[in-house]
């Protein structure tokens, strides 16, 4: 017998489709015709960006307009490689600080409209300049795109109501007042009116400081309502949000049937406020959680959301494991879809396959790869986008109307097919995923498969797992939380072990590393139940990352990170 739930249509859902049904078409359209000679495409896209910045001091020092002189393509990428070496973060930082400080006019034209933050490789954080070029012409057109690809294969997902976990949109300003935050906080507060009808919380719920308070806000307007889709990039939200609601059970459902809000979350004034406005008793809809609770026990999101038709997290490297332990949870109809390939720096492509590829978009980047076998040559060569090959691996890099020319974005990515002439990807690691002490190099994704093979053979199962290089004694330290609370030492003993057996055949440098004793046996520890989420947390209050797109290696070689785990050891 069926659960009878009385949930309702998006309010205007017939227009919201309707209006991302046109937009969506006329930027999928753009897309195909890109995908015609997707080579032809890039060209032209690095003429156009050439053209925007030739006259900024980096467009005039690197020969911008002397590169636009070419006279066929095959030219252009040969005086575009002369003339601009590749770059990181660090290459172009002391540019950033300038525009910070409001000079225009430097690394492109004018000044950025606003700055995304994100960790960078040394202790200050990279500030990602946003042009509103780029958010104009990329992010904005690329979001209608994103959603109408929800719709090609869930048609009626817009029906219900969508659950998105942004960062804030203004998290602080720079020294001449231009806002640093979210793009996709940005993005989420600057919806038109239409489409803010679909989400199902007020955007002023993400201004919410403390972590706990504004999870709960956000699965408070959630659980009451018919929810369609949920969008958010890390996969460990998703379990968090399904423990969250079990937790606190008996309190969402008094807030619902009250139509409050419980006092004790801290919320300032003035936001609470606010969010209050959009509540009403709904004594209907908490009889029917309780109900749901009394039949099912723990409930989930198939129960309370049996309408949910996509969910998109990411899905690819060492988010894998995670995603795939939560999949029982949810409708069998749901599509669970890969976020993408999406970064502060770029957002490169969108998968509109409904799975797990991402279409490079080439009208609107310019890309560049350097083959996996040729990342140690100091001189590697670069590759153009109808260059690389299907099943190899490549290191990528991107050049945008932000500021952002032959830029390492130092991720690896697969090959994973072609649509029409454009190459799909999937994200494997980070290139310094791979951690090396003493010329091991073991890449994270050689110690997932070990983890998971240790997985098979024990029949433990492990929600969370992180290893340390400890260059103070030359070894791994190595952390595990067992789903089974009594695991003793010697069981965890024994399942590191099969991870060091299966370590040491799938890399040889290992092997012969710790064969001649440069590498220590690995220290084992067993990890408190819920660490993923004590770690997040940790790390989100020590200013490691911003909680909508919280990243982490499995494999690090990072002692701040290590000094949190420390302390989730049983």
């Amino acid at each position: 017998m069926s659960d009878k739930l009385t949930l309702k249509k998006t309010e205007g859902a017939w227009f919201i489709n309707f209006a991302l049904g046109i937009a969506g078409k006329a930027q999928l359209k753009k897309l195909n015709k890109a995908a015609k000679d997707c080579g032809k495409t890039s060209n032209a896209t690095l003429r156009g960006i050439l053209e925007y910045a030739k006259d900024s001091e980096w467009g005039k020092a690197h020969h911008f307009a002397e590169i636009l002189s070419a006279p066929d393509d095959k030219t252009l990428y040969e005086l575009w490689q002369k003339n601009v070496p590749p770059q990181d973060y660090e290459d172009l930082r002391p540019f950033v600080e300038r525009h910070k400080t409001g000079e225009e006019n430097v690394l492109f034209p004018g000044k950025p409209m606003m700055y995304a933050t994100t960790s960078g490789t040394t202790n200050q954080p990279k500030w990602i300049p946003i042009t509103n070029e780029y958010y104009g012409n990329v992010y904005s057109k690329m979001t209608k795109l994103w959603l109408y690809s929800f719709m090609m294969h869930r048609p009626t997902v817009f029906d219900g109501r969508c659950i998105s976990i942004v960062g804030k949109a203004v998290e602080g300003y720079a020294p001449d007042g231009t806002v640093y935050g979210s793009v996709s906080g940005v993005t989420r507060r600057d919806v038109p009116k239409f489409i803010s009808k679909l989400h199902s919380a007020p955007y002023q719920i993400f201004n919410i400081e403390d972590y706990a308070s504004r999870y709960y806000a956000i699965m408070r307007c959630g659980l009451e309502q018919n929810v369609g889709s949920i969008v958010t990039a890390n996969p460990s939200t998703i379990k968090q949000m399904i423990n969250n609601i079990n937790e606190h059970f008996d309190e969402y459902v008094q807030d619902i049937e009250k139509g409050t809000l419980k006092e004790d979350l801290d919320i300032p004034d003035d936001i609470r406020k606010e969010i209050e406005e959009y509540f009403q008793p709904n004594p209907i809809r908490a009889l029917e959680l309780k109900a749901l609770k009394a039949k099912y026990g723990e409930i989930l999101p198939k129960h309370y959301w049996p309408n949910m038709r996509v969910l998109t997290t990411w899905k690819c490297g060492n988010t894998r494991s995670y995603a795939t332990r939560f999949a029982d949870a949810f409708p069998a109809e749901m599509n669970h879809q890969e976020f993408g390939y999406f970064a502060s720096e770029c957002r490169a492509g969108l998968v509109i396959n409904g799975q797990d590829d991402t279409v490079l978009f080439p009208h609107m980047h310019f890309f560049e790869f350097v083959s996996e076998d040729d990342l140690e040559n100091p001189n590697p060569k670069f590759l153009q986008i109808q260059d690389v090959e299907v099943g190899k691996r490549y290191a990528i890099y991107v050049t945008t109307y932000a500021g952002l020319y032959r830029y390492n974005m130092n991720d690896l990515v697969e090959i994973t097919g072609k649509y029409d002439t454009i190459p799909t990807i999937q994200f494997i690691q980070k290139i310094n995923g791979i951690v090396s002490m003493t010329g091991e190099k073991i890449h994270e994704s050689q110690f997932i498969d070990a983890v998971n093979t240790a997985i098979k053979e024990t029949g433990l199962d492990v929600p969370f797992y992180l290893g340390f290089a400890d260059l103070a004694i030359s070894t791994y330290q190595w952390y595990f939380e067992f789903a089974k609370e009594n695991v003793t030492q010697a069981e965890a003993e024994r399942f590191a072990w099969i991870v060091e057996n299966d370590l040491r055949k799938r890399n040889v440098e290992y092997e012969a590393k710790r064969s001649s004793f440069r590498v220590n046996d690995p220290i084992v520890h067993i990890l408190q139940p819920g660490s993923l989420e004590k770690f997040k947390l940790a790390c989100l209050d020590a200013g490691m990352g911003r909680d909508g797109q919280f990243k982490y290696n499995l494999l690090m070689q990072n002692e701040p990170r290590h000094n949190i785990i420390k302390t989730l050891v049983k």
